[in-house]
């Protein structure tokens, strides 16, 4: 069963990857945990361009939640195209939803996923109010 991405969302960053030799398990296909590696990627290559660098003394996001659902199996060799996907800004958090699909096959989602993410005072370990700029960012 595919997810229903919400109507609301605003596709922020779309980047491909290619699949590694490496990232296959002995059932000859994409591991599971490598499509978290890759919703993981996307989302920080998105944060980087936008000027959200990791700042440990700082704020910025945390992942609290994060799922996939797979659809049809990723195999080497080949690309993978992923697409990020930002709504429901809420006071601290906001949501990121990724599609993924083989450059070979465009339009067939292999594998759609997302998580929850919250914007946190490092130093004092507890959710801040978005900021601003980030609110503007992820607001469809």
């Amino acid at each position: 069963m595919k997810i229903a991405l919400p109507e609301q969302r605003k596709l922020v960053h779309d980047m491909v990857l290619s699949i590694r030799w490496g990232d296959m398990d002995a059932m000859g296909h994409v591991n599971n945990t490598v499509y978290f590696r890759y919703m993981e990627t996307v989302r920080i290559e998105w944060m980087r361009a936008v000027g959200c660098d990791p700042d440990p003394q700082g704020q910025g996001p945390v992942i609290v939640n994060a799922f996939c659902n797979f659809y049809r199996q990723l195999e080497y060799p080949g690309d993978v195209r992923v697409k990020l996907y930002v709504s429901d800004p809420g006071r601290t958090t906001f949501e990121t939803w990724c599609t993924m699909e083989r450059t070979d096959q465009p339009g067939v989602v292999c594998a759609e996923g997302g998580a929850t993410t919250i914007w946190v005072d490092f130093p004092q370990q507890k959710a801040e109010t978005l900021p601003d700029w980030m609110r503007a960012l992820v607001t469809p």
